[in-house]
């Protein structure tokens, strides 16, 4: 059975849990620098699945570690209520929940990840509607 593992990114560090076997562990937290995400890359297995929070660090991450495992699922933040309604609200719970919604085959996924030259374009796009109708 393929290991489960949530990943809570944030600017400068992700926490990581793994689900395995039907039961959750934490397994620490790791820099979000390129050397640190590509020791973490190597030492996935195959046969992992992993869930990540769509947040400003995502497409790089999963640029990582998407050619090492067998499926990385971004995770709607919106859309994943378990985690936006937890009482107890710290990135170990928030990767745990990840993991777990992964296992349960749960995970709310964004819409597939664009290429960097059609987000940059979607942006521009939007930047140029927004002003544009602000002076009008």
């Amino acid at each position: 059975m393929p290991r489960r593992i949530g990943l809570d990114v944030h600017r400068e560090f992700a926490q990581i849990a793994v689900w395995e076997d039907g039961l959750v562990g934490q397994a620490g937290q790791i820099a979000t620098t390129p050397e640190a995400l590509r020791a973490f890359a190597d030492s996935l297995l195959a046969s992992d699945e992993v869930a990540i929070e769509a947040t400003c660090n995502t497409h790089a991450i999963v640029k990582l570690i998407a050619p090492r495992v067998a499926r990385v699922v971004i995770s709607n933040p919106m859309k994943t209520r378990a985690i936006a309604e937890a009482r107890v609200k710290t990135d170990k719970v928030d990767a745990k929940i990840l993991a777990q919604l992964l296992a349960a085959d749960y995970c709310r996924r964004c819409g597939s990840p664009m290429s960097r030259r059609r987000r940059c374009g979607v942006r521009s796009r939007v930047a140029r509607t927004s002003s544009a109708s602000a002076r009008g």
